[in-house]
C-alpha cells in the first residue's frame, strides 16, 4: 500500500544517510525513483543531498512556491521514468502545509509511496512547518534516533554561533550544518542538569 512517510529527528541522526540508502536499495532492484531536496539548502552544492559519510546524489530542488505533484511530473520526463517506484524527499521541514497536503493526495491516488526525512523542531523548540503537516498528515511517522553529548537521547537542536555560544534568537531557517547546530536531550536543551 502507497503511503506518505515521515522520518525525523534531531540533527546528526543519519536521515539523509537512510534516504541514500533507501534510493539505493530501490535502483539496485532496477526500480525508478524521484530524489528531491530543498532549493535553501545548499550546504553540499545546489540540488545535491549528502550525508556526512560521504555519500551524495544529485536531486530535484523545490522551494515553498512550487507544486509538488508537478516538481515529481517534470522529474518523470526528465529522466524519462515511465512507472515511479518511490520518491524521497530530504529536508521536508521546509515544505509547506499544502505541499504536504498534495504529497499525501499524491501517493495514494498514484499509489506510489512518498518518503519524507527532515527535523521535527528548529532550535528554539518550535516546530517547522512542514514537519508539523507531516506529523499530522503522514501515514507512517518514525522517529529515527541520535544521541546528545550527554549521552541521553536526543530530540531537540540546539543553534551556535561561531564562537560556540548558544543562540536563542533569530530567523527559524539559517542553513550552517554540524558548524551551527547541536543535537540534544532536553535537559541539555534546557539547562536542567
Amino acid at each position: 500500500m502507497a503511503k506518505l512517510y515521515f522520518r525525523y529527528a534531531a540533527m546528526n541522526a543519519g536521515k539523509s544517510t537512510s534516504l541514500l540508502q533507501a534510493a539505493f536499495n530501490y535502483e539496485e532492484r532496477g526500480m525508478r525513483i524521484v530524489l528531491l531536496t530543498a532549493e535553501l539548502d545548499n550546504r553540499d552544492g545546489h540540488g545535491k543531498i549528502a550525508s556526512r559519510l560521504g555519500l551524495s546524489r544529485d536531486a530535484i530542488t523545490f522551494n515553498a512556491s512550487q507544486s509538488m505533484a508537478e516538481r515529481i511530473a517534470a522529474a518523470q520526463q526528465e529522466s524519462w521514468i515511465s512507472k515511479l517506484a518511490c520518491v524521497l524527499i530530504d529536508e521536508a521541514q521546509f515544505l509547506t502545509m499544502p505541499q504536504v497536503e498534495e504529497l499525501h493526495r499524491w501517493a495514494h491516488e498514484n499509489r506510489t509511496p512518498v518518503m519524507c526525512y527532515g527535523l521535527r523542531s528548529d532550535f528554539q523548540g518550535k516546530a517547522f512547518e512542514g514537519s508539523a503537516a507531516l506529523l499530522v498528515l503522514a501515514d507512517d511517522v518514525e522517529e529515527m534516533k541520535t544521541i546528545c553529548d550527554c549521552g541521553k537521547k536526543a530530540s531537540m537542536n540546539a543553534r551556535f554561533d561561531d564562537e560556540g555560544n548558544r543562540i536563542f534568537e533569530g530567523s527559524q531557517v539559517l542553513i550552517g550544518g554540524n558548524m551551527r547546530y547541536r543535537a540534544l536531550c532536553p535537559d541539555c536543551f534546557y539547562g536542567v542538569n
